[in-house]
């Protein structure tokens, strides 16, 4: 797994604070929610959905970011 996939999905700089982290993840969280998706894409939306909340998950963890 590349160092900075998760800062890279979620669209920060590594130095981000957490404050940051969680406006991308809101942002995006909105953008690509299922339930926004038109339904030829569902899956695909799903599938970023999945990535994204579990990007945020490990970085907005303190103890997790610093293991990452």
């Amino acid at each position: 797994m590349n160092d900075n996939e998760y800062y890279e999905l979620l669209g920060v700089d590594r130095n981000s604070d957490s404050t940051t982290i969680k406006k991308a993840y809101r942002k995006l969280a909105l953008k690509y929610h299922p339930d926004k998706a038109p339904e030829d894409k569902k899956d695909e939306y799903e599938e970023t959905f999945k990535k994204i909340s579990e990007a945020y998950n490990v970085l907005s963890d303190p103890e997790k970011k610093n293991i990452y």
